[in-house]
């Protein structure tokens, strides 16, 4: 369970900040970032230090052996870009615990993409429903909780355009980045979208179940509905839905990370061991 966590939506600006902020530090705690979000800032030199050099900046090594100050420099364009999609559509916003697919995915985005700008690489946050959101990767912190904030509220008639933010991304991207899809996957198009854009990019698929998922309600027949499509499905609350291991072997077969993360389990632990040991695989990488 997430026990210190609520839905983001129930804090105010500040308060969810923090959290984030706390969320970050444990997700990058012990863990080798540059796995997971790129080169980042690849150092170049160290040079005599100049008025104005931000103390930062310092290589603390070279200034002890010779006496002055030296300060390093680094190499700018190595930066990855960071896409973080996070899916708002309807079935997100549905489930039995406390913490809906929706709130998972908002507290993993907002943890990833902090690390990742902590990291120097620029990041963007994407809606993968209806919703518009700020497609540029930024390293403004400010950046970040703009992109964030008005995803923050689940909507339940809200379609997915998950697929569609993929080939978007996919086409508006110059440069091999890393993409991150945090979804149930419930759109039929995402898996090909998310195939073909491994082609180029280092991609990663965060698949959020509910108990109800896998067959780990405590129920026995009941018939429910598709919060988007509204189709009329029956179950048992111990049957899962079919197809998830298949859907994670055909990822992997297309060069895509994958991992399963549930709604009534701690996400933070295997989210910082995928991240740290991952092969690099996507399309993105080399």
């Amino acid at each position: 369970m997430h026990p210190a966590l609520r839905p983001p939506d129930e804090l105010a600006h500040g308060d969810f900040e923090m959290v984030v902020r706390r969320l970050a530090d444990d997700l990058a705690f012990g863990m080798d970032v540059s796995r997971f979000v790129g080169s980042g800032l690849e150092y170049a030199q160290s040079r005599p230090y100049a008025p104005g050099d931000p103390m930062k900046s310092m290589d603390w090594r070279i200034t002890a052996r010779l006496g002055k100050p030296f300060v390093k420099e680094y190499e700018t364009l190595k930066r990855t870009g960071m896409f973080l999609l996070v899916d708002t559509s309807a079935s997100m916003g549905v489930g039995s615990t406390p913490l809906t697919k929706h709130d998972l995915a908002i507290w993993i985005a907002a943890a990833v993409g902090l690390v990742g700008q902590r990291r120097m690489s620029p990041v963007a946050v994407i809606g993968g429903g209806e919703r518009e959101t700020r497609v540029e990767p930024s390293l403004r912190r400010g950046d970040l909780w703009r992109a964030l904030d008005p995803l923050r509220s689940a909507s339940l008639d809200e379609g997915t355009r998950l697929a569609e933010r993929l080939a978007d991304i996919d086409a508006r991207a110059s440069r091999a980045s890393m993409v991150i899809a945090i979804s149930d996957l419930h759109d039929p198009e995402a898996i090909g979208a998310l195939r073909h854009a491994a082609l180029k990019h280092d991609c990663i698929a965060l698949h959020l179940l509910d108990p109800a998922e896998r067959g780990r309600l405590r129920a026995g027949f009941y018939r429910g509905q598709e919060a988007e499509t509204g189709r009329i499905f029956a179950g048992h609350g111990h049957v899962g839905w079919p197809g998830e291991g298949e859907l994670a072997s055909d990822l992997a077969r297309s060069g895509v990370s994958y991992l399963r993360l549930q709604t009534d389990q701690s996400f933070l632990a295997p989210l910082r061991h995928f991240l740290s040991f991952r092969p690099s695989i996507g399309g993105g990488r080399g």
